[in-house]
């Protein structure tokens, strides 16, 4: 009877039945697993396991592969959960497998419709699932929170999180807190409101919904944000309610607190970028760019730290927020830390809110420091580009953008996948708000690469990245590893001394995690823009990371590009001694067109400007995008009809390419196509 009853608790861990309230709150007690994106609901990403180590990492080698039927960025944490591993891919798409042999147990296809691409700002990722009470919680990009059965992958409940008839996507991994999912939602750059949701797990049913921004209606919403936008945040809006939804969008960080019972969420940039065009340009804009903390029973509000008041340069606080117990000036103290998108890494009382302290971790101009008392950031005032242009740095990219960061308590460190760079803010003195459009507020034209190419590669030489391994404690760096380009991957640390990362050139690395030396790498043939997770079965450790380049920077920035074509995704799972041949990638050609005799009736001059309004954001500046199609090596600008059946009649719409119509005119798309047939000549000249 014991040995039987055993076997029926075994059978049902095997089905993810075994993920509960007290399974996750002790997850650190579990070295083996790794239950929740995080590890644990610290979200430290930190492993104990040892088995693989400084001295033997140099044996690591293949155990496993699979490659996926999606080229865009992948940027999924996998999970391991009594000896199957879950993970997403772009598109939304859910794998489970024999996190052991590779075998793949099930596959799930939410379906997005193609056309939902064109309402993802930074790629059509997924960064992963949750597992809980024998079920599989993935979020679509459309906006669905799905629960699968952890054993077969089938469909048990499905519910829509958002308005389908407003831009909203999700790519963020859902958290699952005393039998409830979290989940938010991303879209701030068109402009709709931000919020946080928790479901019912077993049900589907909402439980509560905490928004981010006043209701542009001037209305309660009947949720648990009602009293504290109207006492706190609506003042903050000049005195009234954003114009659109004002952003403020949780696309990424949520995170629990079981001691304290707490949810720390990070809310993003305002809509549109430019504050003077958002609001009164001089109030702070409550809760965008903020960590906020609300009861995780509730959704009530329990306190915010704003690290970027009344953002100017599209600083979200979605970066990963992660908790620890540090002591401080001799005193032990409770704290989340976040290396934030505007450059400094902030280490706040998570009991209260209280401001700690706060560094530069990257070069920052738009500010000299943060207030020692307050940390409100010290504003270069040359920053705030309302009368003229301004170089700013970090840029939108951020100095830390989602990839998650590591904290190895050991060794008292925060690994930081950061950034190096700038970028050209100039006000638009005419914006007008554009329904299902971008709205950044900001002269586009100057995202523009000169046409200097000796300036053009100045540019690229100063963008750089790097793992910076910081000490929250006395806010310095202790060691830095440079990488050869920038928009790199999330962060490992494990127990045997290791920090595991990957490069947007297709390299994976192991690091000591005491001085930074490189003690492995492989090389992947593709971006690595995810975190590895690692977990042990019968003996043996094993390391799992999805590889993929894509994301916002390769999207928005030509010059961020390493330069390799989209390749299918994968999934690259290692072990001591692993042998497991992993075929190469083929080599892409280059693709050219020949544009002699090409006519284009259009003004290229007005082209420039349209271009850099609509079509920056996918294709890059100067038509130059190498990730989604290089429109300057297209065949369809060839001729005005081809042109027009794409841009303006939505023949690739079930590829994101939607129809233009309501935006542009058929003498503006001539304007377009004019433009990128110059840019084509200059291309085809060598220019």
């Amino acid at each position: 009877m014991g040995l039987l009853a055993l076997a029926l608790v075994l059978s049902g861990c095997q089905k993810g039945g075994g993920v509960d309230a007290k399974r996750l709150s002790e997850a650190d007690k579990d070295a083996n697993s790794w239950l929740t994106t995080g590890r644990t609901y610290s979200e430290q990403r930190f492993s104990p396991l040892n088995l693989v180590n400084a001295d033997n990492v140099a044996k690591l080698g293949v155990a496993w592969h699979y490659q996926f039927d999606t080229d865009r960025g992948q940027e999924a944490t996998p999970l391991m959960v009594d000896g199957v591993l879950y993970t997403t891919t772009a598109w939304s798409k859910v794998f489970a497998f024999d996190a052991k042999t590779g075998k793949l147990l099930w596959s799930f296809d939410p379906k997005v419709d193609g056309k939902r691409g064109f309402s993802a700002c930074c790629d059509v990722a997924n960064r992963g699932v949750a597992v809980w009470g024998g079920k599989v919680f993935s979020a679509a990009l459309d906006g669905r929170l799905i629960a699968l059965d952890a054993k077969t992958g089938s469909v048990i409940w499905t519910t829509a999180t958002v308005d389908q008839s407003k831009p909203y996507t999700i790519t963020g991994a859902p958290r699952v807190v005393k039998g409830k999912v979290l989940i938010g939602n991303g879209g701030s750059e068109y402009g709709v409101r931000g919020y946080v949701s928790a479901y019912d797990a077993d049900t589907g049913k909402l439980v509560w919904r905490f928004y981010t921004t006043p209701n542009p209606e001037g209305k309660a919403d009947g949720a648990a944000s009602d009293q504290v936008l109207n006492d706190k945040a609506k003042a903050t809006w000049g005195g009234k309610e954003p114009a659109s939804g004002g952003g403020g969008t949780v696309w990424d960080s949520i995170v629990y607190d079981p001691e304290l019972n707490q949810i720390y969420f990070g809310a993003g940039n305002g809509n549109p970028w430019s504050s003077s065009n958002r609001s009164d340009g001089k109030s702070d804009n409550l809760f965008v760019s903020s960590i906020v903390a609300v009861d995780a029973d509730t959704g009530a509000y329990k306190w915010h730290f704003q690290v970027t008041p009344n953002d100017n340069w599209d600083f979200d606080a979605d970066q990963h927020i992660m908790q620890a117990d540090l002591t401080i000036d001799g005193k032990p103290r409770k704290v989340v830390m976040q290396a934030s998108k505007n450059g400094y890494f902030y280490v706040i009382d998570r009991t209260n809110g209280a401001f700690i302290s706060a560094k530069n971790y990257v070069p920052t101009t738009w500010a000299t420091g943060v207030d020692p008392k307050t940390g409100r950031p010290i504003e270069n005032p040359d920053a705030r580009y309302r009368l003229k242009p301004a170089l700013v740095a970090p840029s939108p990219s951020g100095g830390h953008n989602w990839q998650p960061m590591a904290y190895d308590p050991t060794q008292g460190l925060v690994f930081i996948p950061a950034m190096e760079d700038g970028f050209q803010f100039g006000n638009d003195n005419h914006y007008v708000y554009r329904e299902g459009g971008w709205n950044l507020g900001i002269d586009t034209a100057l995202m523009a690469l000169p046409d200097d190419k000796a300036q053009v590669a100045a540019i690229k030489a100063s963008l750089k990245g790097k793992l910076v391994a910081w000490d929250p404690v006395k806010q310095e760096a202790r060691w830095t590893a440079p990488h050869p380009t920038y928009w790199n991957g999330g962060v490992l640390a494990t127990g045997g001394g290791l920090v595991f990362e990957g490069t947007a050139e297709g390299k994976f690395f192991a690091y000591s995690s005491k001085d930074g030396r490189e003690l492995w790498s492989y090389d992947a043939g593709n971006g690595i823009v995810a975190a590895p997770s690692t977990y042990s079965i019968d003996g043996e450790q094993y390391v799992a990371v999805m590889v993929g380049y894509g994301g916002a920077a390769p999207l928005f920035q030509h010059w961020s590009t390493p330069g390799q074509p989209r390749l299918p995704g994968r999934l690259l799972v290692f072990k001591l001694g692993g042998t497991d041949a992993v075929p190469a990638y083929p080599k892409a050609l280059p693709t050219k067109i020949d544009v002699t005799g090409v006519v284009a009736p259009g003004d290229p001059k007005s082209g420039f400007a349209l271009f850099h309004q609509n079509c920056v954001v996918c294709h890059s500046s100067n038509a130059s995008g190498r990730y989604l199609p290089d429109l300057k090596a297209s065949p369809i600008s060839r001729t005005a009809a081809d042109f027009k059946t794409v841009v303006l009649d939505g023949a690739l719409q079930s590829h994101g390419m939607v129809s233009f119509a309501k935006f542009l005119s058929p003498a503006q798309a001539e304007d377009i196509r004019a433009y990128i047939i110059q840019e084509a000549r200059y291309a085809q000249a060598g220019k």
